[in-house]
């Protein structure tokens, strides 16, 4: 059963039922779960990631110039506080016992499909508004909430990826995505209220749907470049 994150998002998870699945149960996700992908591709993973974690930080602090209320800018503003101060210190310290150092993670080239992917997240905070934002990012904050928890409950924990699971199977970030859960569907109706008769609703169900097809090919990236 899937994790409740809001009702805006349950709309968007199920009008992108097919990629969600895809996104949530690829092959990376489950050999992260059952311990046996290559550490090499897992490296190649987490460092194109935390490419992608500076650009999300970005986008997320862009979100607090689009917000509108008090709430909204805390909530983002706090997000863009526990990527950069806390999520990406998984990677440095990952890394830096492989020999890879944070200047050179920093540094690190952009595979194409994350160039696709970030670039598509701040095109739509900066040609669009904060919902549009919104239905770009979540993917990603609540995709890997449901992935850690399913993996935390579903898989052994001798995996040499448990502290990647545990990091979004852990109550503060199950937490982080109930609260932005929230703050959408609060956002959604200060803004348009009823999104399932709002003429918004099919432009911001494609911005998640593609959002969540560019999480596979993440995933995939990091599969076949490793």
């Amino acid at each position: 059963m899937a994790p409740d994150y809001g009702e805006t998002f349950a709309l968007w998870r199920e009008g992108a039922a097919g990629p969600w699945h895809d996104y949530t149960h690829h092959a990376f996700v489950e050999r992260l779960g059952d311990g046996t992908l290559p550490r090499s591709a897992f490296l190649h993973y987490l460092i194109q990631d935390y490419v992608f974690l500076v650009h999300f930080s970005r986008a997320w602090s862009l979100a607090v110039v689009k917000s509108e209320t008090l709430e909204e800018m805390k909530i983002c503003a706090g997000t863009v506080d526990a990527l950069v101060n806390h999520e990406m210190s998984l990677h440095v310290k990952t890394c830096a016992a492989e020999g890879i150092n944070e200047a050179e993670l920093f540094a690190a080239q952009e595979a194409v499909e994350n160039l696709a992917y970030t670039r598509y997240v701040m095109d739509a905070g900066l040609q669009g508004d904060f919902l549009d934002l919104m239905a770009a990012l979540v993917p990603c904050v609540m995709g890997y909430g449901e992935i850690g928890l399913r993996l935390a409950r579903s898989k052994a924990h001798d995996t040499p990826y448990a502290a990647w699971i545990a990091t979004y199977a852990d109550p503060d970030y199950q937490a982080v995505c109930t609260d932005i859960g929230t703050m959408i569907d609060n956002a959604v109706a200060r803004r348009i209220g009823d999104l399932s008769q709002s003429p918004r609703a099919a432009a911001l169900q494609d911005r998640f749907s593609i959002a969540t097809k560019l999480e596979v090919g993440f995933w995939k990236m990091g599969l076949n470049d490793a």
